[in-house]
């Protein structure tokens, strides 16, 4: 069965029932399926490779023992058995102070997990569907299952609010070749929503491999933490599909959470790669956890301080996606970019277009590079243009990776050197940004831009034409009107 096909078919079956409410309990659904189908399929590999492997899941909560037969339980004794064993067993894993590892991925993955299926009988039809056509120990399928995924994403992205769990995958990338990782360098996303970004920091890091040990390393070494239960299940059966078999490190939590004077030494990373979520703000309480100087609701600002205080001393280094509102804001902002400034290289600036994450938001965004140890002196700025022929992005023109060439042809490698000014490409000092009160929403000064003028001016501009087009229109009607009277006088 094609993708497109099998996609189709689970959410033709879905969408009978009553209990599925629109995409986003559509996408939870079939993730928590998949997830239990894919884990099922783990355990087949593990049995064989693993000497004296122990299931974490008692044997009849195990996919193969209820799921796996066609003709096996339905209707309303497999909506008991979801609802009432299957569910509350999984969920109680997380708490658990016998749990194993994968105990513990598998209960934080359904701590907050739902079935919405109310009939068992469709609930059979979706499972059989999986379940016949993929096997995710089968090479094709294996990869099938990525191209699963990757369709589920993409329907997440126009999901509603659902949108702001997902990156797009050209901005991850790029984001990731820019860094640069290594393999020993400890990498954290805080706000890692789907994991996308440390996918491709995964798969970035496997051509270094070439011993068990490097393996080990780079899963040592691989950090992320969601707050929201269908973001988290999305980014542990990610990291699953991309042979992190355990994935511990993907915490269901909120970072924020954490006073700011209990995270020491030890938490510090070599890297952090984000796009926390902007435009939010965070219960009441949270900004206490921070230094007073921090203090904000406002969700992106409380990740940009915590940022800039894990990055190590001397490796430290980030890029973190942030609206233009960072860019130009003031009080708690001016704050942050100030010590930005000091204390860190600001060294680029990529300024994208509007439409990157839509149909999400149509809010302008940047990725800031950054490296712990200051002060800056320089910061260059990119603006990223839009391909020739096109006013925004969309669902079926999106950005691509190869759009970033530009960038990466300008880059000047690891070092960053010989950057040219360009028609894209400037530079402004920190001096100038000190002096404009640490504003860097900067323009591009090779691009042509509309003054549109002061707006009271405009105004009583607006106005004496509009008066002045009335007389006209006044000045015409008495013409017309006197004309008409003649006529008449004279046929008279």
């Amino acid at each position: 069965m094609s993708l497109s096909t099998l996609i189709k078919s689970i959410q033709d079956i879905m969408r009978k029932d009553v209990g599925v409410d629109g995409d986003a309990q559509r996408i939870s659904q079939i993730c928590w399926l998949l997830f239990l189908k894919i884990f099922d399929d783990k355990e087949m590999e593990w049995e064989l490779t693993i000497s004296d492997y122990k299931s974490p899941l008692p044997e009849a909560l195990r996919w193969s023992n209820w799921a796996k037969d066609d003709e096996g339980i339905t209707g309303e004794e497999l909506i008991n058995f979801v609802n009432n064993q299957l569910f509350p067993a999984l969920k109680e894993l997380a708490t658990s102070a016998n749990s194993s590892p994968r105990a513990r991925v598998i209960g934080s993955v359904f701590a907050d997990a739902y079935n919405y299926m109310k009939s068992g009988t469709l609930l059979r039809q979706v499972i059989n569907v999986i379940e016949e056509d993929v096997d995710f120990n089968s090479s094709t399928d294996r990869h099938l299952f990525n191209d699963i995924y990757e369709k589920i994403l993409a329907d997440l992205q126009s999901a509603g609010n659902a949108g702001e769990y997902y990156t797009p995958r050209a901005v991850t990338q790029f984001i990731v070749d820019m860094i640069d990782p290594q393999l020993g360098e400890s990498i954290l996303d805080p706000a890692c929503g789907t994991g996308g970004f440390l996918t491709c920091a995964i798969d970035h890091l496997k051509k270094q491999e070439t011993t068990v040990e490097d393996r080990n390393r780079l899963i040592e070494n691989i950090h992320g933490v969601e707050k929201k239960p269908l973001p988290h299940m999305l980014a542990v059966t990610n990291m699953m599909l991309h042979d992190i078999d355990v994935p511990v490190r993907i915490r269901h939590d909120n970072t924020l959470a954490r006073p700011f004077r209990d995270y020491g030494a030890k938490d510090r990373v070599d890297i952090i790669i984000t796009n926390p979520p902007f435009g939010g703000m965070e219960e009441d309480g949270i900004e206490k956890n921070f230094l007073a100087s921090h203090r904000t609701r406002e969700t992106a600002d409380l990740f940009m301080a915590l940022i800039m205080h894990l990055l190590k001393k001397d490796t430290g280094r980030a890029a973190v996606v942030l609206p233009d509102g960072f860019l130009f804001g003031e009080g708690v902002k001016s704050t942050l970019k100030q010590e930005l400034l000091k204390d860190f290289n600001l060294h680029t600036i990529v300024r994208l277009p509007k439409g990157v994450f839509a149909p999400y938001t149509s809010i302008n965004t940047n990725i800031l590079f950054f490296e712990k140890g200051g002060p800056t002196e320089d910061i260059w700025f990119f603006e990223h243009p839009y391909p020739e022929g096109y006013k925004s992005y969309s669902r079926s023109k999106p950005l691509t990776i190869d759009e970033f060439d530009l960038e990466k042809a300008w880059w000047g490698g690891a070092e960053r050197k010989n950057r040219q000014v360009t028609e894209h490409a400037w530079k402004v000092s920190a001096e100038e940004i000190i002096e404009r009160n640490y504003n860097l929403d900067c323009k591009n000064p090779h691009q042509e831009h509309v003054e549109l003028g002061d707006p009271d001016v405009l105004m009583a501009e607006y106005e004496d034409i509009s008066r002045r087009l009335l007389e006209a229109q006044n000045a015409l009607k008495n013409e017309l009107m006197a004309a008409l009277t003649a006529t008449r006088e004279g046929q008279a």
